[in-house]
């Protein structure tokens, strides 16, 4: 059985086995019992870490017809390849959950705001980006690549940069390299007024990421507020645990 691929879905499918290798045994180091695959393709990171021992695996797909050569491929998943969106789906396990995959670049930040919304049940993400995005998740504040999804997901989760991942690995090849990272979910969160106001503030702040951070927060501080040095500094200078502090001082947080 035969599959196209959709350059809309963004597919590029991993060909290089050394790399899934490499992601079965970075999930083999986790203790887990639930595992979610996003995005599974053709199935060759799938072939490595559907029977990972002791753990109910689960894969979402949107393409019909990757799920219907997925079923095909490997019998023994019947039931458990959802053919869906993820970013539309609801959360597909109780309890605990590890989420992996191969994802597709056009959504690839879109993955992970959802996986910050489910943060309660996923303790671990191991996935595969366009590098600059993976290098973006990954970026510590003073650096050009710091930014909105840097402090959002760094506020909930410690990010290790794995692995780069070379075009030749794939078919059909993209026009960059790829990374893989790995999100650990924090034994502690930072206190914050509200999710909502921690993701406003961030996004609001790097809006003008040149400026200093008294010109784009303006309108959610008093005079007297702005007066204080930390609004002299721009928006990459600040650490996720500042802005959780920020929260708190807010006026008109929308």
């Amino acid at each position: 059985m035969q599959y196209t691929l959709k350059k809309s879905l963004g597919q590029h499918f991993l060909k290089d086995d050394t790399y899934c290798l490499k992601i079965q045994e970075v999930l083999l180091q986790q203790e887990m019992d639930q595992l979610l695959e996003v995005g599974p393709g053709g199935g060759a990171l799938t072939q490595f870490i559907y029977k990972l021992p002791k753990v109910a695996f689960k894969a979402i797909e949107l393409d019909t017809e990757k799920v219907n050569y997925l079923n095909f491929q490997f019998p023994e998943l019947a039931g458990k390849i959802i053919n869906d969106d993820f970013l539309q789906m609801e959360v597909p396990f109780e309890k605990q959950f590890v989420v992996v995959g191969n994802f597709p670049y056009n959504i690839s930040t879109q993955i992970v705001f959802k996986v910050l919304d489910w943060k309660q049940q996923v303790p671990m993400l191991v996935g595969m980006f366009q590098k600059e995005v993976a290098e973006r998740i990954a970026a510590k504040p003073h650096s050009k690549a710091y930014g909105i999804l840097s402090v959002l997901t760094q506020a909930f989760y410690d990010v290790t940069y794995l692995f780069d991942v070379p075009p030749e690995s794939f078919t059909p090849p993209p026009k960059v390299m790829s990374g893989v990272i790995q999100l650990k979910r924090k034994e502690t969160f930072p206190e914050i007024a509200s999710l909502k106001s921690f993701y406003h503030l961030v996004k609001m702040a790097f809006g003008q990421r040149r400026k200093m951070l008294r010109n784009p927060l303006k309108p959610y501080f008093t005079p007297e507020q702005l007066a204080d040095p930390i609004f002299t500094k721009r928006a990459e200078n600040l650490t996720f645990e500042d802005y959780a502090a920020l929260t708190f001082k807010m006026h008109n947080p929308e």
